[in-house]
């Protein structure tokens, strides 16, 4: 009979871990390498939460620089993953909240922001015009859908459908329960699909 605990209670070990410790030596090329690392996923959520180009560039420098300032009182109880995405989360939820006036985004500039934009485009099939114009129609139309949602359910929709963040991580970056996250991932959708219906063939 195997001795060997079962997978679920083996705790994993964070990718991040070394490069973390470098970084909290005060190794400033190890930290570097975590916003190399984790600076497209970051710019995908922030950006589709924000639907800005200026806003998503402005609030990443901030959001590193935080992470960067807080590095030391990271003490590795979660993964260095869920540690930054919840200040990135919080960071552009308050940002959000604090742009009392309804956003004012442009489809020109979203359009704009995904052809320029190397983190939003998709390498694969950039060389297929009516592949990509018909990408960046659906994306218009989903960031026009995605700023009908309030910050809250913006942010779970982003991370889980979008980002392919899994429930549980999704809990401890918003510090709320699961139920809680999939009860706003049902009521987001329901939104969505009532403001997206006419373009559902």
């Amino acid at each position: 009979m195997s001795t060997e605990p079962p997978a679920e209670s083996v705790p994993k070990v964070d990718p991040d871990r070394e490069l973390v410790r470098r970084a909290q030596a005060g190794e400033t090329q190890a930290f570097d390498e975590l916003v190399v690392k984790f600076s497209p996923r970051l710019y995908g959520m922030v950006y589709h939460m924000t639907s800005n180009k200026e806003d998503t560039h402005d609030l990443l420098q901030d959001i590193f620089a935080k992470a960067y300032r807080s590095l030391k009182r990271f003490r590795g109880k979660s993964s260095f993953y869920t540690w930054i995405y919840s200040i990135a989360t919080n960071m552009t939820l308050n940002f959000l909240k604090k742009r009392k006036r309804r956003v004012a985004w442009s489809l020109d500039d979203v359009d704009s922001g995904i052809q320029n934009d190397e983190a939003m485009v998709d390498i694969g099939h950039a060389a297929n015009p009516r592949h990509q114009s018909d990408v960046n129609e659906l994306q218009k139309k989903l960031n026009e859908a995605m700023q009908t949602l309030s910050e809250d359910h913006r942010a779970v929709v982003t991370m889980f459908d979008i980002q392919g963040i899994p429930h549980a991580d999704i809990s401890k970056i918003l510090k709320v329960s699961e139920g809680t996250v999939r009860s706003r991932l049902f009521y987001a959708h329901k939104q969505l699909q009532g403001h997206l219906e006419e373009f559902i063939r």
